[in-house]
């Protein structure tokens, strides 16, 4: 009889436990959700313009059919800008390194 008593005394001791456990997750997640609620809002911002993306890249796709030259241009500018970018990003990486 004694070894029924001590399982139940175990079993209301672990019950305990895990009700801890679960106040102490509740605590955690409150927590996490207020510290991420920026990043949440932006992406559901980012994930709400993706309709207004298709609208942009279809006007865009039919505006390049009209004007080839301004893509090119604009392409060459941009691969010119993502270069430098690269050259600067690793010229400091390396700056970095030598101190």
């Amino acid at each position: 009889m004694s070894s029924k008593v001590e399982r139940q005394k175990r079993k209301a001791i672990l019950l305990s436990q895990i009700q801890q456990q679960r106040l102490d997750l509740s605590v955690c997640r409150r927590d996490w959700l207020e510290t991420t609620r920026t990043y949440d809002r932006g992406w559901n911002t980012l994930l709400n313009l993706r309709s207004w993306a298709l609208v942009g890249s279809s006007v865009m796709a039919i505006w390049t059919l009209r004007h080839p030259n301004r893509l090119v241009r604009w392409t060459k500018r941009g691969f010119g800008l993502w270069s430098a970018w690269r050259l600067v990003k690793s010229t400091l990486r390396q700056q970095h390194l030598r101190d």
